[in-house]
């Protein structure tokens, strides 16, 4: 849940995002950690534009936030590096399930964003508080 909430955060911050941007990303994260579940080499694999780097910085800092709570509160960490593997595994796959393939296509972003949609602010503008008031 923490990893699409990271993709989709990615996605709000950056809306020249499309949804291959956001599945290569999470592809090759899921190579680099494969590597790494089987051989134990820590090796990134290289990634095509500064997009997609932003969104693995994002989805690598949500790892470590969750790996810091689970520090903070059970003073150990229980994330194994195979369950981030079969998760980043997952969202490639639902990624790939939810867009449309082509190159501009924006249904799995969406599909984020119904997931886990903006707050609205509770402060309301002034043009719009006169018309919260009901008047007799």
């Amino acid at each position: 849940m923490g990893l699409s909430y990271a993709l989709a955060q990615a996605a709000h911050s950056d809306h020249s995002l499309k949804d291959r941007d956001l599945i290569e990303a999470a592809s090759a994260m899921s190579a680099s950690y494969e590597r790494l579940v089987n051989s134990g080499l820590h090796y990134d694999q290289p990634l095509t534009s500064t997009a997609q780097h932003a969104v693995a910085a994002r989805v690598e800092e949500m790892l470590k936030q969750y790996r810091d709570a689970e520090q903070k509160q059970l003073g150990y960490s229980r994330l194994r590096d195979s369950d981030v593997l079969k998760a980043l595994v997952f969202l490639v796959r639902l990624g790939q399930g939810r867009t449309s393939g082509r190159p501009k296509s924006r249904a799995f972003i969406d599909f984020l964003f119904a997931q886990f949609p903006e707050k609205q602010s509770t402060l309301v503008a002034p043009e719009d508080a006169s018309s919260r008031i009901i008047v007799p």
